[in-house]
């Protein structure tokens, strides 16, 4: 199996309420900083060997973060999704970044958008790769595998606690096994993420990723599937900023009609269809992905954010 380089820095910052976010970084410290928010699961590692390498060459700074539940970061079920802003501000003023870029997938997406609503003279783009679409108010989006947490709302919220201890636990004691799960989880799959899974580097960074995120704790998952049924507190004409959404018209966690409706429905966006690959498609054109991101922009700290 491809062995997977550690980042070239992780730690830990303190944010609201005496609690901690934890972080990975790579590439150049230098370089213009992109916030890379992973999937629901997954933890700071999950961010493609390609796109790593692409910082490293190009000098830019990626830095993925754990959401509260995961890897170092202190349990927390935010109130809403946009008031994750509020510790991402910190973040960012803490590791000396004035302005960023934000990519998000999956779970993630709706955290990057929630960055692009709240912190417009800091975001120079987003980017979406096969992202949630709302479950609730006028940006809702029928049907996907999201519902099933939507009927399943008051039993994650009431046992999340408990079901993040069972499920850690359970993660460690299979954790010998991780790859012959994983293997299993892509033999069921489509075509697309059967083909990614089976990708040795790839297999690899998403192995890494669960393995090391999961180490201590498991919740975040179930808090992401909480907060993913309740209303965002922000709508999608709030996101002034450029959005660049791609999707695989394969995906069968998310319909490719989510995306398709949430670009109708913001106010810069241009959506990218991913021909013939599913919910992980975006992971396999990183390159293309941060390319684009790295267009938006320059805005500076204290512009007036776009009009649209």
């Amino acid at each position: 199996m491809t062995n997977v380089r550690r980042p070239a820095l992780e730690g830990t910052v303190a944010v609201r309420d005496d609690r901690r976010l934890s972080f990975a970084e790579y590439g150049s410290r230098r370089g213009p900083a992109i916030i890379w928010m992973h999937g629901t699961p997954g933890a700071r590692r999950q961010i493609p060997l390609e796109a790593r390498a692409y910082a490293e060459r190009h000098e830019v700074r990626i830095i993925g973060i754990d959401r509260p539940g995961i890897g170092s970061s202190t349990p927390y079920l935010y109130p809403n999704i946009l008031d994750w802003t509020a510790d991402l501000e910190i973040l960012l003023d803490t590791l000396a970044i004035d302005t960023v870029r934000l990519v998000g997938l999956s779970g993630g997406g709706p955290y990057v958008l929630a960055a692009g609503a709240a912190l417009p003279e800091r975001v120079h783009g987003v980017g979406v790769l096969g992202g949630v679409a709302p479950t609730r108010g006028a940006d809702a989006a029928a049907g996907g595998i999201i519902q099933l947490a939507v009927r399943l709302a008051p039993l994650l919220a009431g046992a999340r606690v408990p079901l993040g201890v069972a499920l850690t636990a359970a993660i460690r004691l299979v954790r010998p096994l991780a790859g012959t799960g994983l293997d299993l989880y892509a033999a069921v799959q489509p075509p697309g993420d059967r083909t990614l899974l089976a990708r040795p580097e790839f297999k690899a960074m998403f192995l890494d990723d669960l393995l090391n995120g999961s180490r201590f704790q498991t919740s975040a998952p179930l808090s992401d599937l909480v907060l993913f049924t309740r209303d965002w507190g922000f709508s999608a004409a709030e996101v002034r900023v450029p959005v660049r959404w791609w999707h695989g018209d394969d995906d069968h966690i998310v319909p490719f009609a989510h995306g398709r409706h949430m670009v109708d429905r913001l106010p810069d966006a241009t959506l990218t269809v991913i021909d013939g690959e599913s919910h992980l498609g975006g992971l396999a054109i990183a390159e293309q992905v941060i390319g684009t991101l790295l267009e938006l922009g320059p805005r500076r700290a204290g512009a007036s954010p776009s009009t649209g």
